[in-house]
């Protein structure tokens, strides 16, 4: 999708495996990621909140908001005695035109491990 200003949101379904780890554990698990490219930014991987240990998730009060996406909810990642403020974000409610990022978040990949199957 292009708004008139030629920035480009694509999504597609990643035919890999994703896997997110912090602090030595695993704390998300998928073959149901989407891929999101976006102009000017390196791609996205957003994971399905049902394959995310939510246990380890406490929502905090800090959000954004994108012209292209909405407004973006976030979360602190806690594993043992470790924390990473913000690590993991989604748009709960998005604009229409990203309905498809509804119940999927991101992880921050300078806060955990993101791996992705060959």
């Amino acid at each position: 999708m292009a708004d008139q200003r030629g920035h480009v949101l694509e999504v597609e379904p990643c035919d890999k495996r994703v896997r997110v780890s912090f602090n030595g554990e695993v704390i998300a698990d998928t073959t149901d990621a989407k891929v999101l490219r976006e102009t000017g930014l390196p791609p996205v991987y957003y994971v399905p909140f049902a394959d995310i240990r939510r246990e380890v998730l406490t929502r905090t009060d800090h959000s954004t908001h994108c012209p292209f996406k909405g407004q973006a909810s976030y979360w602190t990642v806690t594993v043992g005695d470790r924390a990473a403020e913000n690590a993991l974000w989604a748009y709960e409610d998005p604009i229409p035109e990203s309905r498809y990022l509804v119940d999927h978040a991101a992880f921050y990949t300078n806060k955990v491990e993101l791996e992705i199957d060959p």
